[in-house]
């Protein structure tokens, strides 16, 4: 009996301390080390949890918490930081075939000899056709570090043989202005598509030139430009504003308010400037504009921005992953910071009430403010535009929708731009490209192409979406064969947010005056 008692006491002990090694311990201190149960619970939902729990828990803080994977990380950071390491092209992929679709210029793939619809059939010896051609894939082949080479086989227009080509890669610049030309003989307009590492430099570059064409009125296009990095909304609000006004601060549960005000450098400080904002201008966007309006020195125009008021800072993992962590809000001038209550939903939910076909529609969430001047502007809920541009819906239909949301415009204007690039490459200037378009009729040539790829054709809804789809079409192949800036000065002709633009400058009404108060 004491043998058998003693054996199962050494036999409790051991399944004890077993149990107490692989489970308890952490249990025991979430309960007894109040200071260290967040990071405990973190460590063991890690360790034991079925599923990686990071993007669930990260989900439940706030729309922008994110986790990113090792491998997007990279293109994430290219986005923001102006460059990357690669051979310089923009594909599309077609039938299972990477085809050239613009070519960056003086990058590797021009020095080397590549053209826009070339087919890139071998990598590196290797072919490269059929499934496993993917956007992934295609970028894993095609990036690489600078100075190293990579061998592509081509297969050029109108010839069968395979041609080879040897590209040292190198750094290809990412350009977050995509457009800076004049509207007329008076006004410059600047499309900032991100704000990035290298937007202000650009910006200013944009600007000396815009001043070589005797700009005297300045347009800044906003619109659908989510963000990037907040110190580049700064650098360019400084520009425009006299000297120690706020331009926005921020505050955080660890982070103490900093204030970030204008010094008084700008060298546009008296130019008449138009701000273009839309449902889709957020973060660093808001930023600006809000710097602007709040500070009355530019008039916004187009529809309310999205209403993002938080603060990221990304913290990496020795993995390569990283996450995406809000520490802060920001606020402008005199605006409190958006409430994220119903956050994703926030935009259908404008959509259904009529916010973006009525100024009446839109429904203010935070308390009214009062600028230098005594004009009313809304904190929370995004930038409010002064002068307010209704979506256009005139000829929509469900067959324009159809179109545009399969896919069916893109590849038409793809195949119709590689079918007829001998031709479409004799011009340099867009508006004679876009008058040769017209003539071409490629919203009947489109509508023969749909109906043979499952868009049943429809002459009346056709015939009233007629402008809208020219206009798409058209537009796609000037982009395939010209650049991004000729793209967006053709998608702005005869743009209502522009036109509004140009009204404000002729009146001479771009700097904000003082309400009249009526007695």
């Amino acid at each position: 009996m004491p043998l058998i008692m003693a054996l199962c006491v050494i036999a409790g002990i051991l399944i004890g301390t077993f149990y107490a090694n692989h489970f308890s311990g952490n249990r025991l201190n979430i309960i007894n080390s109040g200071s260290n149960r967040l990071s405990n619970l973190l460590h063991i939902i890690n360790d034991q949890y079925v599923d990686i729990a990071i993007p669930q828990i990260l989900a439940d803080l706030d729309p922008h918490s994110v986790y990113i994977s090792a491998k997007d990380a990279q293109a994430v950071a290219d986005d923001l930081k102006g460059s990357f390491s690669g051979v310089g092209i923009e594909f599309t992929i077609r039938q299972d075939t990477i085809r050239v679709q613009n070519v960056v210029k003086n990058g590797p793939a021009q020095r080397a000899g590549i053209i826009a619809g070339d087919k890139i059939v071998s990598v590196d010896g290797k072919p490269f056709v059929g499934k496993i051609v993917t956007n992934e894939e295609a970028m894993r082949r095609l990036k690489g570090p600078k100075d190293t080479k990579v061998k592509l086989g081509v297969v050029r227009y109108g010839q069968k043989a395979v041609k080879y080509f040897t590209i040292t890669r190198g750094d290809i610049p990412q350009k977050s202005i995509t457009a800076a030309y004049m509207l007329d003989e008076n006004t410059g307009y600047i499309k900032v598509r991100s704000f990035g590492e290298t937007t202000y430099p650009e910006m200013l570059i944009a600007l000396a030139q815009l001043s070589q064409e005797g700009f005297q009125n300045l347009v800044i296009d906003l619109r659908d430009n989510t963000g990037g990095y907040m110190n580049s909304a700064v650098q360019m609000a400084n520009e425009f504003l006299p000297k120690n006004k706020l331009i926005v601060y921020m505050e955080g549960r660890k982070s103490p308010r900093q204030d970030f005000r204008s010094d008084g450098h700008g060298s546009y400080q008296k130019l008449p400037l138009c701000v273009l904002i839309n449902e889709g201008s957020a973060s660093a966007s808001e930023i600006f504009a809000g710097a602007i309006q709040d500070n009355d020195r530019g008039t916004i125009i187009g529809r309310r921005s999205f209403g993002k008021g938080l603060v990221q800072q990304q913290i990496g993992f020795p993995d390569g992953s990283m996450i995406r962590l809000t520490i802060a809000r920001y606020y402008t001038p005199p605006f409190t910071a958006g409430d994220t209550k119903d956050y994703e939903s926030d935009i259908v939910t404008r959509y259904e009430h009529g916010e973006f076909f009525s100024q009446d529609s839109i429904k203010h969430q935070g308390p009214a403010y009062h600028t230098g001047i005594g004009r009313t502007v809304y904190g929370g809920g995004g930038i409010t535009p002064d002068i307010f541009v209704p979506e256009d819906t005139l000829g929509m239909t469900s067959y324009y929708k159809q179109a545009a949301m399969s896919g069916l415009i893109l590849q038409f204007a793809f195949t119709y731009t590689d079918n007829n690039r001998p031709k479409l490459n004799t011009f340099r200037d867009m508006m004679a490209m876009s008058k040769y378009l017209v003539q071409q009729n490629t919203v009947e040539k489109f509508a023969a192409y749909a109906d043979k790829n499952g868009l049943k054709r429809r002459n009346l809804m056709i015939r009233k979406s007629h402008k809208l789809l020219e206009k798409f079409i058209n537009s796609r192949i000037i982009y395939n064969i010209m650049d991004d800036e000729a793209w967006t000065a053709y998608l702005n002709l005869d743009d209502p947010t522009i036109e509004r633009a140009l009204v404000v400058f002729k009146n001479h009404a771009a700097f904000p005056k003082k309400p009249v108060v009526k007695k």
